[in-house]
């Protein structure tokens, strides 16, 4: 008959595996938020690099941009969307980290305390920028709101805009005050 010391032990060995092997104890899902660092302008790829050797999930997002020179010179860029920023993936601990990375100014918060974005729309802008034409776009408060309802942003919302006679979202991150302009069909939003 086993005892009752050794019963412990395996009870206590099997939770300690259940915790392992649970996914919510995974590093990749606890306290794990995104932040939006404020960085030296025109280094956002070079601060990128740095902190993906250090290891640290970044985002940048980019846009083509044709750009013509002095010298008539046509030179096709990818710039960064929202200048001056670059989102990171850590753990609130971890902003001493990411503050010593040269021209890393401050991450982003109400004065007392860095503030996290919200995952959802982070996870929509990584999965789907790519895939449409998107543009900077001056911030923007007013406005007809409405609500991508298909396609890899569904759910976001954003101001309806026309430009170039065609149909865009003006999807804006409140936090650093920056909006992105993305063309969009008129049959995959609805009015909110």
């Amino acid at each position: 008959m086993p005892s009752v010391e050794n019963h412990v032990r395996r009870k206590s060995a099997l939770r300690f595996a259940a915790a392992r092997d649970c996914p919510l104890n995974s590093p990749t899902d606890v306290g794990l938020r995104w932040y939006a660092l404020y960085t030296q302008s025109n280094h956002e790829k070079k601060i990128e690099e740095q902190l993906r050797r250090r290891g640290i999930e970044v985002f940048l997002p980019l846009y083509s941009a044709t750009k013509r020179w002095k010298n008539r010179t046509t030179v096709r860029l990818q710039l960064p969307l929202f200048p001056n920023y670059i989102f990171v993936k850590i753990l609130p601990r971890d902003s001493a980290r990411v503050l010593k990375v040269p021209m890393v100014h401050s991450i982003i918060g109400n004065g007392r305390e860095e503030m996290a974005l919200p995952d959802g729309e982070i996870e929509a802008l990584r999965s789907g920028l790519h895939l449409r034409q998107v543009d900077p776009y001056p911030y923007v408060k007013t406005g007809v709101r409405a609500r991508i309802r298909s396609g890899p942003l569904a759910g976001l919302e954003g101001i309806v805009v026309r430009k170039d006679d065609r149909l865009r979202v003006v999807l804006s991150i409140d936090l650093i005050m920056k909006s992105v302009a993305v063309q969009i069909d008129a049959n995959e939003l609805e009015p909110l």
